[in-house]
């Protein structure tokens, strides 16, 4: 996410506490987080993707993904 959509964020949130937002500001700023959300979770992903365990003995093993029901 690009730091002009950050700061539309940002622009809205100070907005929303001085005066009401319009239904289409309001879209717009759900549409942002959830934009911003979304990368944010790839950046975790890509980052835990790529982490490695070095044990005790030396070894260098990759974390695996748990299996969640």
């Amino acid at each position: 996410m690009d730091e002009k959509k950050i700061a539309r964020i940002n622009e809205l949130y100070h907005k929303m506490k001085t005066s009401e937002l319009t239904e289409e500001e309001k879209s717009e700023q759900a549409a942002l987080r959830r934009e911003y959300i979304n990368s944010i979770k790839t950046n975790l992903k890509n980052t835990l993707d790529n982490v490695k365990v070095v044990n005790k003995d030396g070894s260098i093993e990759e974390l695996k993904k748990k299996d969640v029901h």
